[in-house]
This record gives C-alpha cells, structure tokens and sequence, in this order.
C-alpha cells in the first residue's frame, strides 16, 4: 500500500512542477508577444488616444475661430457694398 501512495504522491509532485513550468511558459510567452506588439506599434508610428483627443478638440476650436472669422469677412464685405 505504501508503494501505492509513493506512486501517487510522486505523480502528483510531477503534475505540480509541469504545471509550474506550463505558467512559466505562457508568462515568458505573453512577454514576448508585448514585446513584439509595442515594437510593432512603434515601427508604425501610432498616436495615442491622449494626443488624439487633444488635437480633435484643437481643429474643432480652430474650425470654430474660421467660422467666426468668415462670419466678419462677410459683415466687411457687406458693409463695403452699401457705402
């Protein structure tokens, strides 16, 4: 019985340390794949969301001042037709 127990103690010794190393494995893989995406993304030259969203709101302000502008070259315009 005791060389029963040894078998199964043995087993369950082997199934500890390959599962041990079948997480060391996948770390070491998800870091290597990270590696590569963020070198990929670099070599492609990607904008951040950050400087996105600070660039949209930019135009969206410079889109804005045009309008007024072209609201006043207007009124100009007008104002020298009538005198």
């Amino acid at each position: 019985m005791n060389q029963g127990n040894k078998i199964f103690d043995d087993l369950g010794k082997l199934m500890n340390d390959a599962a041990g190393m079948a997480d060391g494995v996948r770390r070491e893989i998800e870091t290597v794949v990270r590696a590569q995406m963020e070198r990929f993304t670099n070599d492609m030259e990607l904008v951040k969301r950050e400087e996105f969203d600070v660039l949209r709101e930019m135009v969206q302000i410079q889109g804005e001042e045009i309008q007024s502008l072209r609201k006043e070259l207007d009124a100009l315009k007008k104002s020298r037709k009538s005198s």
